[in-house]
């Protein structure tokens, strides 16, 4: 009986840790990094919340049309060691991004350095073997 108690409660461990696992996902799997970008546009919604930040901005083309472009950026919390706050960027601002391509070819970008409606200079990426803050500096 004692046996079985313990097996059990293993498997209800796993279920709290089996989603987060099984939704991380590497940088190569998901993203190109033979396809930088840059785009800048109008932010039109930020969700700040782990495991990784996403945001959406508006961007332009040449022809009249406007892409959402879905980023994705490190976890809150090596953002905001960076120096990045979550109210730094809100709905109708603003920003430039670099990032990069989803390999499947869909409007999802890998955001590596944003330039925030102040002027600043943020890393937005995450420490996944994307590439580094020294890897956009050269």
């Amino acid at each position: 009986m004692h046996k079985q108690r313990i097996w059990l409660a293993g498997v209800g461990l796993l279920g709290f840790v089996a989603p987060p696992i099984l939704a991380h996902h590497s940088f190569q799997a998901v993203y190109d990094m033979n396809a930088p970008i840059t785009v800048e546009g109008t932010v039109t919604k930020l969700e700040w919340m782990n495991p990784h930040i996403y945001y959406y901005v508006d961007v332009a083309q040449d022809d009249g049309t406007v892409v959402n472009y879905r980023i994705e950026g490190g976890t809150p919390n090596s953002l905001y060691r960076r120096g990045w706050r979550k109210d730094d960027m809100k709905p109708g601002d603003t920003v430039t991004v670099m990032a990069f391509r989803a390999r499947n070819g869909t409007n999802n970008l890998a955001g590596r350095q944003v330039t925030l409606p102040d002027g600043r200079r943020v890393f937005a990426g995450s420490t996944d073997g994307g590439p580094t803050e020294a890897d956009l500096a050269q």
